[in-house]
């Protein structure tokens, strides 16, 4: 898709943050490693540029989705090991090994595919084996993971290098969600113990995701893989106080999506902008048009769900629908906004910051998506390079 280089809207992403960021985190799972899960073009920040800063801060692994994923990184010059992160279709097998890549498995077909493709090169391929404890979405059986461990670890061409599994509510603070949590920990010990009686002992145990390494010290094990935290943002309040509560310095926000006023016109009470024409405006106001919208990755339920963006140091609700390519911002009484003043849509100006986490409040969604949403429409631009 082409990038809106000749409009002015840009997100502006901080590697200085990634590396703080990194560093932050690593410190925290200490002495487990960092994993950096730079899946999705680095949760649409950018995923070569933003893995080689984690690695300076401190991360030692990197992990992504897809084959694809990994070999940019590769094409890119990164060299650490980089986790797939589920197992590719059966054509990708060849690629991933000739890229170094390290697999997930968790199939009886996969193990034998990548045992073949190992073998034909002359390697000893790592694998990681996950295991399904209760997010019930891809994952050894329990049943069948000490099957699949023993296959890997006979088979002479691959090495089992980890057992790992994952987490669906590591972020929730309910006491249902608690117990869920303590419980899949426990049932991964339980298969861990059941492994090694068996002589099946893996270097490495990994499970927590971003809450399991804040929130559950007993999950960090030998590595954690962090993704949200690493672009500046916490999953949940549980996550956050337990983030406060351990001390840790604080995490900055990676991304600025940041746009000018295009146009300005002076409405009366009662006027209704946008599509749908879905709120009168409460009284005479300066309602300024910017220019990006829903195909930008601007969520179109964020006017209904009150969201604003800060010009001018302040936060001005939206006065309308977001649109495609553009929205409406009610500036109230203030008639010195003008063309050119700057919007930030995420990030901060002057003493207010409007986060990821406030965008999927008000539409009812998560940061996750807010992130990896922002539209290829928009340039990236990068600051904080290596050497700057």
């Amino acid at each position: 898709m082409t990038e809106g280089r000749r409009r002015p809207t840009t997100a502006r992403i901080d590697l200085d943050a990634v590396r703080h960021n990194a560093g932050v985190l690593a410190r925290l799972a200490a002495p487990a490693a960092l994993c950096a899960v730079v899946k999705a073009d680095a949760y649409g920040h950018g995923a070569p540029a933003v893995g080689r800063a984690a690695i300076e801060g401190g991360a030692a692994w990197l992990a992504v989705a897809l084959v694809d994923e990994g070999i940019e990184l590769r094409e890119a010059g990164i060299t650490a090991p980089i986790l797939v992160l589920s197992e590719p279709v059966a054509s990708a097998v060849d690629d991933s090994v000739a890229a170094g890549l390290t697999p997930t498995l968790y199939s009886a077909e996969l193990r034998a595919r990548f045992a073949a493709a190992a073998r034909a090169r002359g390697t000893r391929q790592p694998v990681h084996v996950k295991v399904d404890t209760g997010m019930h979405r891809v994952g050894a059986t329990v049943e069948t993971v000490g099957a699949l461990a023993r296959a890997v670890s006979d088979s002479g061409s691959l090495s089992l290098e980890a057992l790992w599994t994952h987490f669906p509510v590591a972020d929730g603070g309910s006491e249902e969600d608690r117990a869920f949590t303590a419980g899949q920990i426990d049932l991964f010990e339980s298969v861990t113990a059941e492994l090694a009686a068996a002589g099946l002992v893996p270097p490495m145990r990994h499970a927590a995701n971003s809450a399991g390494a804040i929130a559950w010290p007993a999950s960090r094990y030998q590595l954690v893989r962090c993704g949200l935290a690493l672009y500046g943002e916490l999953p949940s309040p549980f996550v956050a106080e337990a983030f406060a509560t351990g001390g840790s310095d604080e995490l900055c926000p990676v991304l600025t999506l940041r746009s000018e006023v295009v146009a300005v016109r002076s409405l009366g009470e009662g006027e209704r902008p946008s599509y749908g024409r879905s709120r009168a405006l409460p009284g005479p106001a300066t309602v300024a048009t910017v220019p990006l919208g829903y195909a930008d990755g601007v969520p179109f339920a964020l006017f209904e769900g009150g969201g604003a963006v800060l010009i001018g140091g302040r936060r001005r609700p939206l006065a309308g629908r977001v649109t495609m390519d553009q929205l409406v911002v009610d500036c109230g009484a203030d008639d010195s906004v003008r063309p050119g003043d700057e919007v930030i849509l995420l990030g901060r100006q002057g003493d207010e910051r409007i986060t990821a986490t406030e965008w999927a409040q008000w539409t009812r969604s998560i940061s996750y998506e807010i992130l990896s949403r922002i539209g290829p429409r928009i340039p990236r631009v990068v600051v904080g390079p290596a050497g700057s």
